[in-house]
């Protein structure tokens, strides 16, 4: 993992602001959500993604690609959730009180 982070440290980067800019802009989207059955096949799909690239069951180059495919699409996510923390905290201090 170290070796992803030192070589591909402006993508893990553009990948965080990336998701920090979209965490941004969901908060004023008012697009019906995920159903709960397909949120939990995706869990499960990320589950299995996960325990196969601590299990090194996907070998070579395809396994390497996984990881980073991993490292990347978690620091997206935390940055999804920082950026909508951020706005919702700043929109909410704007509201006039009542």
């Amino acid at each position: 993992m170290t070796v992803l982070a030192t070589f591909f440290w402006g993508w893990l980067l553009g990948a965080a602001l990336l998701g920090f800019g979209m965490g941004w802009i969901a908060v004023v989207h008012r697009a019906q959500g995920v159903s709960k059955m397909w949120m939990r096949w995706l869990a499960l799909l990320a589950a299995a993604l996960v325990a196969a690239s601590f299990a090194r069951v996907v070998p070579g180059r395809f396994g390497y690609w996984l990881d980073l495919f991993l490292v990347m699409f978690a620091l997206y996510l935390v940055g999804c959730a920082i950026g909508s923390w951020l706005r919702d905290w700043v929109v909410s201090r704007s509201r006039p009180a009542n």
